[in-house]
């Protein structure tokens, strides 16, 4: 049974079986598992991202209770540290809520800037391990690492142990590292031992692995669907196996095919640099209904920093700016414009938004508006030089240095004017579910 120790990086084989201590450092952090030097597909998850990496910056906070997100009592959580998710605190949950489970929390609002030099720097080291990086989000991404034996002297398994190692060291906060023989499989994987965790699951125990994991671990099961696999009978994902793709597909629609497939454990995706993120977005309901396009363009300017400090973080830029508008009568309504070249800037999300909102915003009452960019380009294509807008490499300047100091000091510790006032009348602002 080949074993990996995670502290000294020793690897060796095990004539017993499973390694418990690492016969040369005495370290229990040991991974035994007889396919760990053939697997190479990965997913990284950064353990409780925005909330350790404030507790990295402000050591008084460690082995406390931590929600990041909006005080007010409509915020909403964007992130929990583990202490605080034992009084059942989670992400995404009201805070009033949280605040009811778990009285001492500390409540920290949330620096975007910081977070995505942050997300920057761990994914620059992803970079440096493989070039097959797709990224989820701002704190999470699949790896394949297949090919790379010889460049860093070891097993996928072992390269890996070594990078969750340079992150902790050299950025600061930890993270959990799934590994698996597909996507789907490495994803899961990384949900089991958390945090600092590092859990394998290989092919030769895949369906007994499955057999009895709820449904609700299958990727694309949200509640809905979830309510309708229990009515029927489906409770765990190995009692799929019981019916055909074709019978799934029937009853369930086009993902009643990916069911099928992912019961066996089943999933043919690459990792795509390119990833398959359609879009970035940001939105925020309000106490009273809203009918000045001049007061929703003001409301619309926090949302476009929020959406540029995602596609920074993620090294996206869009070309495609949708605002997205909800009536007092819950109608839905969007408005998009196509750019000459991709951005990534807030100030040219934002003025383009302003336009679309001038537009749509003509006496009717909206309770919502969002703002969010698509048809993405690396960042390095964003906001070129033109000569047709000698204000652009102003704009693009100006929006670097305040990021910079953001990211060293805090979000407050530069605003622009239109940014000043404090949006009493916000319900929630947080991005859309994805």
């Amino acid at each position: 049974m080949p074993w990996l120790c995670r502290d000294c990086f020793e690897t060796g084989p095990s004539e017993d079986g499973v390694t418990d201590l690492c016969p040369d450092c005495g370290s229990a952090r040991v991974i035994s598992h007889k396919e760990l030097n053939t697997l190479s597909i990965a997913h990284i998850d950064c353990d409780a991202f925005y909330a350790t990496v404030e507790m990295r910056d402000d050591p008084s906070l460690k082995g406390k209770p931590v929600l990041v997100g909006g005080k007010g009592g409509r915020g909403v959580i964007m992130a929990a540290s583990y202490e605080a998710r034992k009084f059942g605190c989670r992400s995404a949950m009201p805070m009033f809520k949280a605040r009811k489970l778990c009285p001492q929390a500390i409540i920290v609002r949330p620096n975007m800037a910081k977070y995505s030099v942050v997300g920057r720097e761990v994914r620059k080291l992803m970079h440096d391990t493989t070039p097959l990086v797709e990224p989820i989000s701002i704190d999470e991404a699949f790896l394949d690492l297949s090919g790379t034996e010889k460049l860093h002297g070891g097993a996928p398994a072992h390269t890996l142990a070594r990078l969750a190692d340079r992150v902790e060291n050299e950025v600061g906060i930890t993270v959990t590292v799934g590994l698996s023989h597909n996507k789907f499989l490495a994803k899961i994987a990384s949900d089991l031992d958390k945090p600092r965790g590092f859990s394998v699951v290989g092919r030769s125990e895949t369906l007994g692995f499955l057999d009895t994991l709820p449904v609700s671990k299958l990727w694309g099961v949200g509640k809905a669907l979830q309510r309708k696999l229990h009515a029927d009978g489906f409770h765990e994902i190995g009692s799929l196996r019981a019916c055909s793709e074709e019978f799934l597909v029937e009853r369930y629609g086009s993902i009643g095919s990916r069911l099928s497939r992912f019961s066996y454990g089943n999933d043919n995706r690459r990792v795509d640099p390119k990833g398959n993120r359609k879009s970035i977005s940001s939105e925020s309901t309000f106490f009273n209904d809203i009918r000045s396009a001049d007061e929703l363009i003001k409301r619309l300017w926090p949302l476009s920093e929020k959406v540029a400090a995602r596609a920074k973080a993620a090294e996206l830029s869009g070309r495609v700016i949708t605002v997205k508008f909800k009536t007092d009568r819950f109608l839905i309504r969007t408005r998009r414009r196509t750019l000459t070249d991709p951005t990534q800037l807030a100030e040219v999300i934002w003025r383009t938004g302003a336009d679309l909102v001038k537009k749509e915003a003509r006496g009717t009452a909206y309770r919502l508006i969002g703002i969010g960019i698509s048809d993405f380009s690396p960042a390095d294509h964003a906001d070129p030089p033109d000569l047709g807008n000698p204000d652009g490499e102003r704009i693009k300047v100006v929006e670097q240095t305040i990021d910079n100091v953001r990211a060293r000091f805090g979000t407050d510790a530069i605003k622009k004017g239109r940014g000043l006032k404090p949006e009493k009348n916000d319900r929630t602002s947080r991005p859309p579910a994805r």
